[in-house]
């Protein structure tokens, strides 16, 4: 499998890859998710809007602990997508993560289709904060300027994502010779829904659990993204 991987990889110049939390697992990044039974809600609904405007406390608080981790570097994942798309084999990294991990390994055509832990912005007047500034504050953040809530620019559930960068993956995997999905279960919609756009022959999916899309897939590897890009590098 992994040469047959290698393989498509060196005859094509159009390959697009679409990741998700498994990308970022492999740099000691858990899934979210994993608080399930620390809280008396749902991780879902701690990261969703409606918590977010009730309880801008509580909603830090998890965020802080469970969704930015200082310190981590990108993995072999991360650094092979990066040197693919130096050689001009690799047109865009679609991403659901939004731990700018591809953007540190050297990646720079990266579609963060639920934002950036890195990029935060006061409500009110719209000055822009980085993430250090963000966590150098106690509890709720707010801008030294107007004293507004600072927002992460992450898509909570309830929220619409944004929609630029999703026409943007629309276009990328529709003219896709090759689609390597990786690190994804697909079931996080809309997000999940892009795979449909993809006409070419040369699915590839890497993951270490099972998708409904393994049945439509070109070649299915069930294994660790990382250990499998930097095995065919």
């Amino acid at each position: 499998m992994y040469e047959k991987l290698k393989k498509i990889i060196d005859e094509s110049d159009n390959i697009v890859f679409f990741g998700g939390a498994g990308v970022s697992t492999e740099s000691g990044i858990p899934d979210f998710r994993s608080a399930t039974g620390l809280y008396s809600h749902t991780p879902e609904y701690l990261v969703s809007r409606t918590y977010f405007d009730k309880n801008k406390e509580g909603f830090f608080e998890f965020y802080k602990k469970h969704l930015v981790y200082p310190g981590v570097k990108p993995n072999d994942a991360h650094k092979v997508l990066a040197h693919l798309e130096k050689n001009g084999k690799l047109k865009a990294v679609i991403t659901q993560n939004i731990d700018g991990l591809h953007q540190m390994a050297g990646s720079e055509n990266v579609l963060e289709l639920h934002g950036s832990i890195h990029r935060n912005h006061c409500m009110d007047c719209g000055t822009f904060y980085t993430l250090d500034e963000i966590m150098a504050r106690k509890g709720v953040p707010h801008c030294t300027k107007c004293n507004g809530v600072i927002k992460p620019d992450v898509t909570l559930y309830e929220e619409i994502p944004d929609m630029d960068s999703y026409d943007r993956a629309m276009h990328y995997i529709s003219a896709a010779d090759v689609l390597i999905i990786g690190g994804t279960s697909l079931v996080v919609q809309p997000a999940a829904s892009l795979v449909d756009l993809y006409r070419g022959d040369k699915l590839i999916l890497i993951n270490k659990d099972s998708t409904r899309y393994d049945t439509r897939a070109d070649l299915v590897i069930s294994d660790k993204i990382g250990k499998v890009l930097k095995a065919i590098k």
